[in-house]
């Protein structure tokens, strides 16, 4: 098992192999995140793979077809994010190593988590990148993207994300949810004020996963 310290070449390598060309300013982010994630989860259970190669095989890969499905999207170039329950960074943090744009929040209610969070925003030298410690119904301002991996039933989230989107496809600026998911379809209809879910496929350990954008069909603001 390899562990401890990953470069960045040795990084740029494994993800290479895992289909993903990086500029050495990206692989010298991921490598900064990769050794805080091992160091720390040695101490804190933050994640279940315990060396880094499989945290980015198993968990930062999904961030970089994200940053390609976010880029792919309609969005204002001052756009600002919401990532619900943030936890141990991911998609977050890498993420950001890949989309720039706008300002990102995540959002972390435990402490120590928060901590972490913010040291490696630093170490990885991201910019628009901040973390709210509080529980999301202390946010008071709104969002273009609600972006949740598992932080709530796809249309629970739908609901919790409308308090927060600054607007909707009414309101001359474009907004959208954006959910991870095992599943091809949402299995049940969508809730009143958001249109059906544009569904995005991307390779995950080996198997199929799934993104679903809901845009607001009415405007929120």
């Amino acid at each position: 098992m390899t562990t401890g310290n990953p470069t960045p070449e040795n990084v740029a390598r494994a993800a290479l192999a895992l289909g993903r060309e990086q500029t050495p300013e990206q692989a010298a982010g991921l490598a900064a995140y990769l050794g805080l994630l091992e160091s720390w989860n040695r101490k804190t259970n933050l994640v279940g793979p315990r060396a880094w190669p499989e945290m980015l095989s198993e968990l930062v890969a999904d961030s970089w077809h994200l940053a390609d499905l976010l880029e792919s999207l309609d969005l204002p170039d001052d756009c600002v994010t919401f990532d619900f329950g943030a936890g141990a960074g991911i998609p977050g943090l890498p993420l950001r190593v890949f989309w720039k744009t706008g300002r990102y929040v995540m959002i972390e209610p435990r402490a120590k988590r928060a901590g972490f969070l913010r040291q490696c925003a630093a170490m990885m030298r991201l910019t628009g990148t901040e973390v709210f410690e509080g529980r999301a119904e202390d946010v008071r301002e709104k969002a273009d993207v609600c972006l949740s991996r598992a932080f709530q039933p796809w249309r629970e989230f739908l609901e919790t994300s409308r308090l927060f989107l600054r607007a909707g496809a009414d309101c001359g600026r474009k907004s959208a949810v954006v959910v991870f998911s095992n599943e091809a379809q949402p299995e049940a209809a969508v809730p009143e004020g958001f249109g059906a879910a544009a569904v995005t496929t991307y390779p995950s350990r080996g198997k199929t996963g799934y993104f679903w954008v809901f845009p607001p069909s009415i405007c929120s603001s």
